[in-house]
């Protein structure tokens, strides 16, 4: 019995259109052929689709650029062809579709391949042998070892995920692969996209995955292998698989013995062979590998979090006890955790000022109220022991283990650059660095709002102007030149952070020479940011 054939366009100058025929179907540029090409790879007589005795097959016609099926040149002679194989004559691709609509018996299966619904036990006793018990090939071991290897050496969840989804993508040899997941642990969680990768050869652009198949991986807790997926006509309905030129799939699904995490989701294209079942089951290999490795990085992020939001009632509680602050500590954190970025430090300080940021004035809940919410001028007396909030908050740090690393911060964010500060007059780099960008913020955010003390703050341009006069004498010179360079984007952060009555910035002229300070006017302007030094005043 005859399979009427039907070849349906794949390259995006014929996608969408079919030819059909149970006999014979001619390709090529003249208008009196079945298929014609209008493209200068193909020949004017390119080749011939023909039915015979064993079925159809393809035969080039001599012409300039060839005849390809699934990638490889055709040599003289009849190429046999089946459903589902690709066809190219010159640069243009069809893909071969059996009508089976004239097949006795039932229709073929759906395009789902392979399934496995392996225990996550199971998916971790794959990492060393495949499906047929056999060690895993060098690269495929490398690989699964590198993905464990990810999770001890990266810090964050995004690089974690960014790190095993290439490794996966370059493995597997995918046109693409993403990593979708779930939002929550409910019966019916959205599933959200984190990371996108594309494999060797694949264009830059927009990225394509199926979001119907990653939702049926995940709803049915089973790992599928998708193949030619134009042969299913709820499929072909996707624009996601019609643009992304998907033929093969692995959807893959993420599971710890717990609960299950999402769906890695991986693609090739029609010029490619498509995924076999080895590849699925190397596939959840690796899915159940890094699977437990992406929980704990969650919970790791969610433990983060909850940490800082912990940290940010801590420092409101200084606030309410001390009108001066008025969000001080979220501005200063903000302007210090920029200045951080733009000083390139590393991932794991810029999450320090995030916490010590917010921190830096914890020890003023030991100093009494009736010196911190003092409205008006502290005697030395007082001064001194309003200094002692730096070291009265290491103390209370240095109980909690998790805390150890901003304790610098809290500690040393009044040193000066020329060992004029306190608690221990450090002086230059012997300061640690995140306390040094942190004092240049703090000074920043003292000069810039008003206190109960002193409502006539100076203003943005004084601000910047005294960061540049005090470089290298209160301040790091590296920090404080790099702050002021960053003067559009710190107004900006301040125009967001700042009450409205506070951001008109006053035409303050500061006079030539360092102002001295009346006897007992030793809570000034900046009295809280910068070491007093008995005598002047910034």
């Amino acid at each position: 019995m005859k399979h009427p054939l039907r070849l349906r366009g794949v390259s995006p100058e014929i996608k969408g259109q079919v030819w059909e025929s149970d006999t014979l179907l001619r390709a090529g540029r003249l208008g009196s052929l079945e298929i014609v090409l209008d493209d200068s790879s193909v020949s004017r007589q390119h080749a011939e689709v023909r039915h015979g005795d064993d079925g159809w097959s393809v035969r080039d016609l001599e012409s300039t650029n060839g005849t390809y099926v699934n990638g490889v040149r055709i040599g003289h002679g009849d190429q046999a062809l089946k459903a589902h194989d690709i066809v190219q004559f010159g640069k243009v691709a069809v893909i071969v579709e059996l009508n089976e609509a004239t097949v006795e018996g039932p229709p073929s299966n759906q395009h789902v391949v392979a399934s496995t619904c392996s225990s996550f036990d199971e998916g971790i006793r794959r990492l060393a042998f495949d499906r047929n018990h056999m060690p895993r090939a060098g690269e495929q071991m490398f690989a699964l070892l590198r993905a464990g290897h990810h999770f001890v050496n990266l810090m964050s969840e995004d690089q974690l995920l960014n790190a095993v989804l290439n490794d996966a993508v370059s493995v597997l040899e995918a046109q693409r692969g993403a990593i979708v997941l779930a939002e929550s642990d409910g019966p019916d969680p959205m599933l959200r996209l984190r990371v996108l990768a594309s494999g060797l050869g694949e264009p830059p652009g927009r990225f394509h995955y199926s979001k119907k198949l990653a939702r049926r991986c995940y709803a049915s807790g089973v790992s599928l292998l998708y193949s030619t997926l134009t042969a299913d006509e709820e499929s072909k309905t996707s624009q996601s698989i019609t643009d992304g030129a998907m033929a093969s799939v692995l959807c893959v699904l993420l599971r710890t013995p717990r609960k299950r995490l999402g769906v890695l989701h991986l693609d090739r294209s029609f010029w490619q062979n498509p995924f076999t079942e080895d590849d699925l089951h190397l596939a959840d290999a690796l899915a159940a590998h890094v699977s437990a490795a992406i929980e704990s990085a969650q919970l790791l992020r969610r433990q983060k979090e909850q940490f800082l939001k912990t940290v940010t009632v801590l420092a409101q509680a200084v606030e309410l006890r001390d009108d001066y602050t008025g969000n001080h500590t979220q501005r200063v954190t903000r302007y210090a955790t920029m200045l951080g970025e733009k000083l390139e430090l590393p991932d794991d300080q810029i999450e320090l000022i995030k916490i010590g940021g917010p921190l830096h004035d914890i020890g003023k809940i030991g100093i009494d109220d009736a010196i911190l919410r003092k409205p008006g001028r502290l005697t030395p007396e007082e001064y001194d022991l309003m200094k002692t909030h730096t070291t009265k908050g290491a103390e209370i740090l240095s109980s909690i283990p998790e805390l150890e690393p901003i304790i610098p911060i809290v500690r040393s964010h009044h040193e000066r650059w020329d060992g004029g500060g306190y608690p221990d007059g450090l002086k230059g780099e012997v300061i640690p660095l995140l306390a040094r960008i942190v004092a240049v913020a703090d000074a920043f955010d003292a000069m810039t709002s008003n206190r109960p003390y002193h409502k006539n703050k100076k203003g943005q341009s004084w601000a910047f102007a005294e960061l540049e006069r005090e470089s290298g004498k209160q301040f790091d010179p590296v920090a404080a030149a790099t702050f002021v360079r960053m003067r559009e984007e710190i107004i900006c952060a301040m125009s967001e952070l700042l009450p409205d009555s506070e951001l008109k910035d006053p035409e303050l002229v500061r006079p030539p020479g360092p102002p001295t300070t009346h006897e007992g006017d030793v809570r000034t302007l900046t009295g809280e940011a910068i070491a007093f030094t008995g005598n002047t005043s910034p």
